[in-house]
């Protein structure tokens, strides 16, 4: 079973950036769709992007701010994360998708504050 571990997290201020990186224990190669997932305090877990083939999709919330890049042969993934807002803080996961329950990573810590 692949298991995923992210980093690049920390303390950003408002309209600052950050990337974010996944790795993963084995192959993705079979993984169809690759996203990143952001949990919120009090909130549900969500879905803001995921990579398909050669296709990308992003929740409203981050679209235009946020790019998601996979590279498989190195079995990663990443979020690069622009305009950052209060808003965006969260922990944030990746995972494939529709997401491998077992696979689920500590997640990396993202908080945007003055």
């Amino acid at each position: 079973q692949v298991q995923f571990v992210e980093s690049g997290g920390g303390l950003v201020q408002p309209g600052g950036s950050l990337r974010l990186s996944c790795a993963a224990s084995r192959t993705i190669f079979s993984i169809d769709a690759m996203g990143w997932y952001r949990q919120a305090p009090g909130k549900q877990r969500e879905l803001v992007a995921v990579t398909r083939g050669g296709s990308t999709n992003y929740a409203d919330s981050v679209k235009g701010r946020f790019t998601i890049s996979r590279d498989t042969a190195r079995n990663t993934s990443s979020l690069q994360m622009n305009s950052l807002k209060p808003e965006d803080t969260a922990v944030y996961y990746c995972n494939s998708v529709p997401f491998l329950i077992d696979a689920w990573g500590q997640g990396t810590q993202v908080t945007v504050s003055s």
